[in-house]
Parts: structure tokens; C-alpha cells; sequence
């Protein structure tokens, strides 16, 4: 990794019996974007609160830029906020917003308005300068409280769920935009979210938490094609998960019994070890499964469901399938729409069948 900007180790939070963020490690690289992603009371907004010292932990240190900060106060600690309600001052215009934190640290009056001016240009708002926040939109407001944020430069943008308030189409643009600034600047960014997609667009790295822990820390596709736990497999985007059993063990795949056949899945990563008879779940992203009408040509593998249902959801094509092997779970095959799709019929029974390298074991 990179030079680090954050470095926590055995950082803690608890509030009477209840552990909001267990002993936690983590390291952000110097111009990383790192987006802290889970449920709610996942621990993701314990931590983030800890790094701009809202709050202080019970245990743990934590170094920003190699100085100890554990204990600092917020303005110690070289970091700026971007909240989800902006918190922009009504009666001041967009420039004078802009430059307030200037002013606050004595920058000069005239190089301040210089500097507030330059991050109005960054998030291409120059026309709004002496314009006062009510006369702005949703999304000029909050990029004017990210050009507020980063006007004097802090190493460590932190963001708490910043396009929460922003309908999709404008949140849509707005993580363009904060992807776009993050890359000129190449500050370093840690944003928390709850929004699965918005993490997987926007991230180098995902912190993914559960119940006050990290539960998997990796790239976007790490989390999405390999995950380490039932939870994450569950959590981050649609997924296909059956029961089944280790048969055999190879160096380049696990063999595996599933009730309705036997099937192979790609070699076990993350140092991941499985024994014979022991219990899995087979995950299987919805656009990795094909169906086809009778039995097609490869047994690598092949299994057979009956069509629930046929959705149309705009670009995507869903089909939904029922099968012994799946459980009570509908099974979820996902392929872009076409005029050339096939009219599935309800109750048709289709055979179903994947890619080896495309399929993960997962430890019960």
C-alpha cells in the first residue's frame, strides 16, 4: 500500500454494554478512495465519527499523516466534512460560504475570495458565487459543500452519506462529479454509505461492516466476485446462493454435491481451505447463470428449474426459477433485454448452468 494518510489500530467505542465499533484496524492510502459500506448499526458511522473526533474511542490510537490524533479535536486533525444536509449558512452567499473556513484559519481576505473563487471553478458553479443557498438546487448545494470542504485542501475528505437527500438521477451525476474531483485533487476520501451501488461505483477499496466489525475489506470486484462470508455474499448486490456439500478438493477447483447434480466451482481464494463433507453455499451472480431449452452440448455443470416468472426492468431482463436445489429461494437469472429474448413460458422447465471460474464456495 501506498503511503498512509489514516492508520488505526485497535480502535473501540462502546457505550455502556453495547459495542458500537469492536477493536478495529485499518490503513487509507494517501489519495485513496475508501467508502465505509453496511447496514445500519453496521459501526460504519461509529468510525467515521471517530476519525473526525466527534467522539473519542475507549481503546485504540489512530495516526493522520503519522501524527497521533486519537485524542485531538476535529480542527487538530487536518481533515474537512461533507455532511448530508450541507449545512450551509442561510445568510451568507455561496462565496462567502466558500471562504469561511479560510477566514476562520486568518488567510487573508482577498486570497481567500481568490481560493473560494478556484474550488467554485472545481465543481463548476462559478455563475452561483453571489447567489445565497436557498436560491440553489439540491445538488448545487451540495456540491457547493464540497467545494467548501475541500477549499483548504484538508489531506482527509470525509463524507457521511452525502447524496442521501438527491434523487437518483441527480445522485447519479453527483458521483460522477465527486469521482471527477477526487481524481484532480487526489485527496483522500472516506465516505460512508449504505447504498451498495453507489459504494461499488465510486470505490477503490470497500470496508464492508456488520455488527460493529470489518467484515471484508477489499476492490470492488473482490467483495462482488469473492467474497469471504455468507454475509457479504448476501449483502453486496444480487446473488444465487445454494445448499451443498464438498465432494473432492483440487488445486484448480472444489467439487461440490448439490441435489440436483454435482458441480464445480472455481478454486477456493483468500487462503479459503475446504475439507470433504463439509457444508457450503454455492454463490452465483444472476447475469453468470445461462438457461437454455433442453440439454445444452457442456455438463460443466448442468441443472434444471421451473419459470416462476419473466420481469422486464428496463436494460435487464429477469428470469425467475424454482428448483429443489435452491430451497424456498427463487432462483434469479439476470441478461440484457432484447426483442430477440425467448417467450419463456410459466412452468417451463429450463436447464441451468454456469462458468466453473464464475461460481464461489462459500463456508456455512
Amino acid at each position: 500500500m501506498a503511503s498512509s494518510n489514516l492508520k488505526i489500530s485497535g480502535l473501540c467505542k462502546r457505550y455502556g454494554d453495547f459495542t458500537a465499533l469492536a477493536p478495529t484496524d485499518l490503513e487509507v492510502a494517501n489519495g485513496e478512495f475508501l467508502t465505509l459500506l453496511g447496514p445500519s448499526g453496521s459501526g460504519k458511522t461509529t468510525l467515521l465519527s471517530l476519525i473526525a473526533g466527534l467522539s473519542q474511542p475507549d481503546e485504540g490510537t489512530m495516526l493522520i499523516n503519522g501524527v497521533d490524533v486519537t485524542y485531538g479535536a476535529p480542527y487538530e486533525r487536518d481533515i474537512g466534512m461533507v455532511f448530508q444536509n450541507y449545512a450551509l449558512f442561510p445568510h451568507m452567499t455561496v462565496e462567502e460560504n466558500i471562504a469561511f473556513p479560510l477566514k476562520m484559519r486568518h488567510v487573508d481576505a482577498a486570497k481567500a475570495n481568490r481560493q473560494a473563487m478556484e474550488a467554485l471553478d472545481m465543481v463548476r458553479l462559478p455563475q452561483v458565487a453571489k447567489r445565497f443557498p436557498k436560491e440553489l438546487s439540491g445538488g448545487q448545494q451540495q456540491r457547493i459543500a464540497l467545494a467548501r470542504c475541500m477549499v483548504y485542501r484538508p489531506s482527509i475528505i470525509l463524507m457521511d452519506e452525502p447524496l442521501g437527500a438527491l434523487d437518483k438521477k441527480l445522485r447519479d451525476h453527483m458521483q460522477l462529479e465527486i469521482k471527477r474531483i477526487h481524481r484532480e485533487l487526489g485527496t483522500t476520501i472516506v465516505y460512508v454509505t449504505h447504498d451498495q451501488e453507489e459504494a461499488m461505483t465510486m470505490s477503490d477499496r470497500i470496508c464492508l461492516m456488520n455488527g460493529g466489525r470489518i467484515e471484508q475489506l477489499g476492490s470492488p470486484a473482490e467483495l462482488y466476485f469473492r467474497p469471504r462470508t455468507l454475509f457479504v455474499a448476501d449483502f453486496l448486490g444480487e446473488s444465487n446462493l445454494f445448499a451443498a456439500s464438498v465432494a473432492s478438493v483440487a488445486a484448480d477447483g472444489v467439487t461440490l454435491l448439490l441435489d440436483g447434480g454435482r458441480v464445480t466451482v472455481g478454486a477456493a481464494r483468500h487462503g479459503v481451505r475446504f475439507s470433504v463433507g463439509q457444508q457450503v453455499r454455492v454463490l452465483v451472480r444472476p447475469q453468470n447463470l445461462s438457461v437454455q431449452r433442453g440439454m445444452p452440448a457442456t455438463t460443466e455443470p448442468c441443472l434444471t428449474a421451473q419459470v416462476l416468472d419473466v420481469m422486464i426492468t428496463g436494460s435487464l431482463t429477469k428470469l425467475y426459477l424454482t428448483a429443489a436445489f435452491a430451497g424456498e429461494e427463487p432462483i434469479t437469472v439476470a441478461f440484457p433485454t432484447s426483442q430477440q429474448t425467448p417467450d419463456f413460458r410459466i412452468g417451463e422447465t429450463l436447464s441451468l448452468h454456469w462458468q466453473a471460474a464464475d461460481a464461489v464456495a462459500i463456508s456455512e
